[in-house]
């Protein structure tokens, strides 16, 4: 499955979020660790889920770079 994650520098670090996850973030020192933990968020995440018997949202969210 794949999801749309949303990263964004800070003056400090970086973060991560899954439109489609609620409350599924993540904050890294890099990019490449932001990805990374974005990741184990996810699985995290949809484990939980899982587990507490919650349905697991389909994909809705799309991105496209737009040039202007």
């Amino acid at each position: 499955m794949q999801y749309v994650v949303v990263v964004e520098k800070t003056e400090k670090n970086y973060g991560a979020y899954v439109p489609d996850l609620p409350g599924c973030v993540a904050v890294g020192d890099t990019r490449e660790e932001t990805l990374k933990l974005i990741r184990e968020a996810i699985e995290l995440h949809l484990q939980s889920m899982q587990t507490d018997g919650e349905p697991i949202p389909p994909t809705a969210t799309t991105a496209e770079l737009v040039e202007v």
